[in-house]
């Protein structure tokens, strides 16, 4: 097994947010990856086991050996026992790697005052036989100060002549000086800001990357998204109280504006992502923010300085605003003292804030040249299809189709998201339905800019052009005109109307509409493909280390064993397509022959029929469910199978069996479904869920653009 292990410069390189983004982009190349934190650093409030390993657990589902306290390891340095310490650490490594390809080591952060930690950093890469990974962050060094540090720190690996020691992650380029400054200045950036900046710039900055074996192994730009702690966060540093929790734990800060001004004069800051921080005793402000909230602006909260408490009557007043899930905070700190203990809050992510550090994780797996890095790992490549490789693949392959998809519900928060952010990424072209002004007013409240390529159709500027076309599509069930333009009315039968007039690639729906409300449009004006009996669903279970596929459990409700058949066909069809290797399992209540009844014959025969029908395709049945996904169950159950114990695509008898057990899943073992995908269809229709979160709504328009390629060929 390959290991590399990630050391920082200095503090506040954000090493820990390296090491897993650098996990991150190792496993959405299916690579087989394990993580190692030797020795734990405890900041702040944190508790064991420690950040990293906390963190490793939550978003990428990784269990990691155990990691030695720092006492501990303090005390062993201290009596001379450094050997010994080593053993443990390589005990701890082993049973972190289990059968991993590669391990991600991350290393200590330097202190003041202790200087044993870069020597421990040296013989831990050296007793483990690592490759050596530094991570640099400009912070408030000049370049000549950066260039220096990276020196030095490169010298107490044993220097540029070490062929182990790689390069170096630059971390934060970009940032102010003080990395919690809202508004950068010019002056603030010398020049590093620049996105676009050439590899050949960097070297000029940094002489220290003019040696032959040492590489700039990434850049990551300094994003302030990154640094925007929740609402909870900002409660819990100041120790305030909760007078309206809202959405505090969802809610980002973005910046903090202390109000003290007249009404009129405090406006320009009612802005997405604000925290309004204002005397409890000023309820004009309380009233004007109020106002901004029922307006459609998300302010991160208004926090009330001096222990004062708004008059009730004002407060009953703003009830409705407050209950949009506006977070109302109170301290006990004058404003002066509360922005100064803001000012001074660790920029850090906190173990429980998941979804912070995805978005950091997936911002240092773009920006690592993870190529370059498995190529010296020399691994081989592995089929496993994790979610994060599966997520991967998506946008790539949406990417290079370039697919143009209709989203019907225009004007509503997620999907404007969802649509700015696959236009930003160029994951696919999307048309909005609905009207035009509206649309800009949701954008703007939520602190969005629509770009200019995001094209806007009003429903009630294009309908008519659709009346005739749909009066022919439907004619064999005697649709009128009026009747036609009636339908129209709903957009998602518009919607429909474009993709069948061959004007769109693809649809999404079903944020604010039910399953039927998408899927009914598109059986009636789409239909099925001719080679297929029928449209049938799947759901993309991104179990914690694979993903699976689940059929049908949206659509069918009774299907015959010929039914049952095409559904485990176009279901391998579909899991080939997004490069999931199929290998089917046909489920029912009994495995092989040991079971007799119509409905474990049903299944029986659906197997004979797919198997004679695709003679490449791996598949068996009947099989339990616990028999086609665990080996152990597998080896006494089905021991000959060739897919017990392995199967990727679980083809359930009937629709009731198979959205019970998708629904069991995904709640109890908290696990993301995407779909119902629908398959069969001439052109790709996608259904989402009305709890559907904007990279939800982003995937399946992924899914969709692929779809539509593949029809295509």
């Amino acid at each position: 097994m390959h290991s590399f292990y990630i050391a920082p410069t200095t503090s506040g390189t954000g090493l820990t947010s390296v090491c897993l983004g650098f996990v991150r982009a190792l496993d959405q190349l299916g690579v087989r990856v394990a993580f190692f934190k030797p020795i734990a650093q405890i900041y702040g409030s944190d508790i064991g086991p420690g950040r990293s390993t906390h963190l490793i657990r939550e978003t990428v589902g990784l269990q990691t050996g155990e990691s030695i306290s720092l006492a501990y390891a303090q005390h062993k340095v201290a009596q001379g026992k450094l050997d010994q310490l080593m053993e443990e650490v390589i005990t701890n490594y082993q049973a972190s790697a289990r059968d991993a390809d590669v391990m991600v080591v991350e290393g200590l952060v330097p202190r003041a005052n202790e200087d044993y930690i870069a020597r421990l950093n040296q013989r831990l890469a050296s007793t483990l036989g690592s490759d050596i990974i530094l991570v640099a962050a400009k912070r408030q060094y000049s370049s000549s100060e950066l260039n220096e540090r990276i020196n030095i720190t490169a010298s107490k690996f044993g220097g540029f002549d070490n062929p182990r020691l790689l390069g170096c992650i630059l971390n934060k380029v970009g940032a102010p000086p003080k990395e919690s400054q809202r508004v950068k200045t010019d002056d603030s950036l010398d020049g590093w800001e620049v996105r676009e900046r050439s590899l050949d710039e960097v070297k000029r900055k940094l002489p220290v990357f003019g040696h032959a074996n040492f590489r700039c192994l990434g850049i990551i730009h300094w994003n302030p998204s990154f640094i925007a702690p929740r609402t909870l966060d900002i409660v819990n540093h100041l120790r305030g109280r909760v007078l309206h929790a809202g959405n505090m734990d969802q809610r980002r800060v973005t910046s903090v504006v202390l109000c003290a001004r007249t009404v009129p004069n405090m406006l320009f800051a009612l802005k997405a992502g604000t925290l309004v921080i204002t005397p409890g005793d000023r309820t004009d402000i309380l009233l004007a923010v109020a106002q901004s909230v029922l307006n459609g602006v998300p302010l991160a909260g208004i926090l009330f300085t001096g222990d004062l408490v708004p008059d009730e009557r004002v407060m009953a007043l703003c009830r409705g605003a407050i209950n949009t899930g506006l977070p109302v905070l109170i301290t006990e700190y004058d404003s002066l003292t509360t922005v100064q203990r803001l000012d001074d809050m660790s920029n850090e992510v906190p173990a429980d804030d998941v979804p912070r550090m995805l978005d950091v994780m997936d911002a240092v797996a773009e920006a690592v040249d993870i190529q370059w890095l498995t190529n010296r790992a020399a691994l081989p490549q592995d089929v496993r299809m994790s979610p994060p490789a599966f997520r991967h693949h998506l946008m790539c392959q949406a990417q290079l189709a370039d697919k143009k998809i209709v989203l019907p519900e225009g004007a509503e928060p997620r999907t404007i998201q969802a649509a700015i952010a696959c236009t930003e990424r160029k994951i696919a072209r999307c048309l909005l339905l609905g009207n035009r002004e509206q649309i800009r007013q949701v954008a703007e409240a939520q602190g969005l800019t629509l770009p200019d390529s995001i094209e806007i159709q009003d429903p009630d500027e294009i309908r008519a052009r659709y009346v005739q076309p749909m009066v022919e599509l439907r004619q064999h069930k005697g649709v009128s005109p009026p009747q036609a333009e009636a339908l129209l009315e709903d957009k998602v039968m518009l919607g429909t109307m474009m993709l069948a007039q061959n004007e769109v690639d693809g649809l999404v729906s079903g944020a604010v509409h039910t399953t039927a409300n998408t899927i009914r449009p598109a059986l009636q004006l789409i239909k099925a493909r001719a080679e297929t009996r029928l449209v049938s669903s799947i759901f993309f279970m991104l179990m914690p280390d694979q993903v699976l596929v689940y059929g049908d459990c949206a659509v069918n409700p009774n299907p015959n064993a010929a039914d049952l058949a095409d559904i485990a066909i176009q279901s391998a069809d579909s899991a080939l397509a997004f490069g999931i290797e199929p290998r089917i399992a046909m489920i029912s209540y009994s495995t092989g022959v040991s079971g007799v009844g119509s409905d474990v014959d049903k299944v029986r025969e659906a197997t004979k029929i797919a198997k004679r029908l695709r003679p490449d395709l791996v598949i068996d049945g009947p099989l339990q469910y616990d028999a086609a996904a665990i080996a152990s169950v597998a080896a006494s159950k089905a021991p000959d199978s060739p897919v017990a114990g392995k199967a990727t695509i679980f083809v359930f008898p009937d629709l009731n069996t198979g959205n019970t057990t998708y629904k069991a899943v995904q709640r109890s073992a908290n696990v993301v479904s995407i779909g119902p995908v629908l398959q069969g269809l001439k052109k790709p229709v996608n259904d989402l869920s009305r709890g559907a979160l904007v990279d939800d709504i982003v995937y399946t328009i992924a899914l969709t653009a692929i779809q539509a390629e593949q029809n295509n060929n």
